[in-house]
């Protein structure tokens, strides 16, 4: 499944021919990448930044930017334009016009306010872009998605015979019983959206159903319940711990009658430190491949990339997030 799972998102992607803009454009992987996806018809790639670096630097390495547009900044029609609506959008957290000049000149910002604007359909940074730089870019230009209260970030975790989610195990240190909820919510809709499966969320603890007590556990129960609140129709229970959610003998035993336990694919940690872990631990021990982290819970999607990336991580994510812009927050 796991070459199957890649070839899948492209193909999906290829469909659907967005415009993807690439804000951290001074790089060579963010060239290859916009290369690839023009010549596989994966998408419309949209390079932002300063025109004659980006042109020097194609030439330098040899890579042909014909047909892919390239947009600067300071010297675009939708400057000014951008400038105001952004000011509009901060005013009231004390932004001034000219600070928000200042931010529409850098190109995370103004990838942002393509995206808002419907100018471009995906956003792809973070390659040079630090994360809280990217993720601070778009809650200011495309903002969070109605009824979420958190932006997060989720892991597709491909085995040879199996996908599974992970979340959060990038962005969130510790989130609030209400925030975990809306981790849940987004996590379980993007997994359906970029692999087709009906979504089983797991919402894990040390404890399985009361067996343990603790702040701890109280949190995850009280995210359940608000989860379940909030999407009646979502396949979610908690709390349990990860044996009962993937093991269907011990899901059995341990949360009978469960919708959930022994057959989870989404998996929803209590925290950071549980979220980085577990995730590393099964790319490292179990084989499976990480895809991400993809950036959820902005109401367009806006992703970002770990500064490490490979030209492949590249182009996964913009297929990825394509496929998230069809629909899901």
């Amino acid at each position: 499944m796991n070459g199957n799972f890649i070839n899948e998102i492209r193909e999906k992607a290829k469909g659907l021919n967005y415009r993807i803009a690439y804000p951290d454009a001074e790089d060579v992987r963010t060239l290859k990448t916009a290369k690839f996806i023009l010549d596989n018809k994966l998408g419309q790639p949209v390079l932002v930044g300063n025109k004659e670096s980006i042109e020097n630097l194609a030439k330098k390495e040899g890579i042909s930017l014909t047909d892919i547009q390239i947009i600067e900044p300071k010297v675009s029609p939708k400057f000014e334009e951008y400038t105001l609506k952004l000011f509009e959008k901060r005013k009231n957290k004390g932004m001034t016009l000219e600070q928000a000049q200042e931010l529409i000149a850098n190109p995370i910002y103004f990838a942002g306010m393509m995206l808002d604007d419907n100018d471009v359909q995906v956003v792809v940074g973070g390659n040079i872009s630090a994360t809280g730089d990217i993720i601070r870019s778009a809650i200011y230009t495309v903002g969070v998605a109605p009824g979420i209260s958190i932006v997060s970030s989720y892991f597709i975790m491909v085995f040879p015979d199996k996908l599974l989610c992970f979340a959060d195990c990038a962005v969130n240190p510790d989130p609030t019983a209400e925030q975990l909820a809306d981790i849940a919510i987004t996590s379980a809709k993007n997994f359906q959206s970029v692999t087709g499966l009906t979504p089983y969320v797991a919402m894990l603890s040390f404890s399985t159903k009361g067996s343990a007590t603790h702040p701890h556990v109280d949190k995850v129960i009280s995210a359940t319940k608000i989860a379940k609140e909030k999407e009646p129709d979502l396949m979610i229970d908690g709390e349990m711990q990860v044996d009962a959610a993937l093991i269907p003998s011990i899901g059995e035993r341990k949360c009978k009658g469960s919708p959930v336990a022994g057959k989870a694919n989404v998996l929803i940690f209590p925290d950071l430190d549980a979220g980085n872990i577990g995730y590393k631990l099964t790319e490292r021990l179990a084989g499976a491949q990480a895809v991400g982290p993809i950036v959820q819970g902005l109401s367009k999607p806006y992703c970002d990339l770990s500064r490490g990336c490979s030209v492949d991580d590249m182009i996964n994510v913009s297929c990825i997030c394509s496929l998230m812009a069809k629909g899901v927050i």
